[in-house]
């Protein structure tokens, strides 16, 4: 088996993906944007072969790179973990008869639209939707559903470029900074009211073999908006109880509809008076560090049980369910540079036991809000009873002080 993994330098974490790879014993070669002295030693020692190309999204140039590669041995898979390079890898996939994610499941999980036309054809609840061309789409969309709406890029990862509109005003506001008068195409939604998670699986031939669910507090276009809070994301250990069973079949069903075969997968949802609907899915793993959480929470390498997913379709590991984990994000009181943190060292004296990890810099520049879980500051913890976690973090948000001048 020969696996070619697009970017293995950057992000940062892309590195543990190559390790999974690496770790099954399968040939690795990897085509990157940086060079291979980007990578550490250990994992550049490990590759069978390297390719840098301007960029991993030119396809002419990221298939050319494969044809290369594929002159010692032929290429058995290309795969890609970044949102951005998905749709790429999946071109040049089929341009090269390479198996895996088929360009038409790449592109309905990136095109929202026709993401919610395809679930909902597969009798899947969700939110009302459109795609918008001009101003007047958007207009008539409004008249029909009724405020509050969503409006957001096709492609848009997360709350990334998302408007909430309550009013006509509002509605031309958001057309304005989006530029639809231009010509760009939109996707419009109806605003869903209740709460807010996501629903993640590590799926092998159309099936979940590993998955987990995590909860949003406060929903995610609240906390990318609110300078006050400290949000947070918390993975479960209770994905095994009845109250989960709802969202598993949907998160199967979707899985279908979209024709996902061998990939992680991640999947927002939410839950309210309307009952359970689907919000969107991305064939990649979740950002901000999510994986790593699951790994802590439950005591086996995922990274690995992806390599092995791709290399074998079939995974030898399985979660250990012991405990429930979490991450908190601190933001800086105001805009300028860190200057320091109340309330840190108490936390660090009560927690510890149940501490991961944190990011706590000082003297570097503010980010906004909008920029992210991990824009600034943040702290995550595991604990074996959901409960107790929730009530560790709220208080690690109500002591924790990020000060900046």
């Amino acid at each position: 088996m020969h696996v070619v993994f697009v970017e293995p330098s950057f992000p940062r974490n892309q590195r543990e993906f190559l390790r999974g790879l690496l770790s099954t014993g399968a040939r690795v070669s990897a085509i990157s944007e940086r060079p291979p002295e980007a990578l550490p030693s250990e994992l550049r020692e490990g590759l069978f072969q390297f390719e840098r190309v301007r960029s991993v999204v030119d396809e002419h140039a990221l298939a050319e790179a494969v044809k290369r590669l594929s002159q010692k041995a032929r290429v058995d898979r290309l795969e890609a973990t970044v949102e951005a390079h998905v749709m790429a890898a999946a071109h040049v996939r089929e341009h090269l008869k390479i198996h895996g994610t088929t360009s038409k499941t790449a592109w309905l999980c990136r095109d929202k639209p026709a993401m919610k036309d395809a679930v909902r054809a597969a009798g899947i609840a969700c939110a009302q939707s459109a795609r918008v061309q001009t101003v007047a789409d958007a207009e008539a969309f409004a008249k029909q559903v009724g405020y509050p709406l969503i409006l957001k890029p096709l492609d848009g990862a997360g709350a990334s470029g998302t408007h909430k509109v309550q009013n006509d005003q509002e509605l031309a506001g958001a057309l304005d900074a989006l530029r639809v008068a231009q010509g760009r195409t939109v996707a419009i939604e109806e605003f869903l009211t209740g709460h807010e998670g996501f629903y993640d699986t590590l799926s092998v031939a159309g099936k979940p073999v590993i998955d987990f669910a995590c909860h949003y507090f406060p929903n995610v276009l609240e906390a990318m908006r609110t300078r006050w809070i400290s949000p947070q994301i918390v993975c479960t250990n209770r994905i095994d109880t009845e109250h989960y069973q709802e969202l598993r079949r949907m998160g199967q069903q979707v899985i279908s509809a979209l024709g996902i075969w061998t990939s992680p997968t991640h999947m927002e949802w939410f839950f309210g008076e309307k009952g359970l609907k689907f919000s969107e899915i991305g064939c990649r793993p979740p950002g901000v560090g999510v994986w790593d959480l699951y790994c802590a929470a439950n005591e086996f390498d995922l990274y690995a049980a992806w390599g092995h997913a791709i290399v074998h379709e079939k995974v030898p590991f399985r979660p250990s369910r012991k405990y429930s984990a979490g991450m908190i994000a601190l933001r800086p009181d105001r805009d300028g540079t860190i200057s320091g943190y109340e309330g840190l060292d108490r936390i660090e004296r009560e927690f510890r036991e149940w501490i991961l990890d944190q990011h706590t810099p000082v003297g570097v520049a503010t980010q906004g809000v909008e920029g992210g879980y991990m824009a600034n500051a943040w702290l995550r913890m595991r604990h074996p009873d959901y409960d107790t976690l929730r009530a560790m973090l709220n208080k690690v948000g109500e002591t924790v002080k990020v000060r900046a001048k």
